[in-house]
């Protein structure tokens, strides 16, 4: 969890809030008490989820299964 004094809250705004839509919280404190706490959106948050999701499993209907031989052989390719 990220503290920050409530000037430099001010000035920096839109950082904090990249940070909380990136899953942070955020404590704006003043004269070091906390005043106020930005969090994340759970309602954003779980839809991102769900079209995440959707989105392997899209990908996985276009694609051939793979062997657990075929993964390990790509790993160590590129330490020849």
């Amino acid at each position: 969890m990220k503290q920050i004094q409530a000037s430099e809250a001010k000035a920096k705004l839109s950082e904090l809030l990249d940070d909380v839509e990136r899953g942070e919280t955020v404590v704006i404190t003043r004269h070091g008490k906390p005043i106020a706490k930005l969090v994340p959106d759970e309602d954003a948050r779980k839809e991102r989820i769900k079209r995440a999701i959707e989105g392997i499993l899209e990908l996985r209907k276009r694609t051939k299964p793979v062997s657990l031989e075929e993964i390990i052989a790509w790993k160590n390719e590129g330490r020849r």
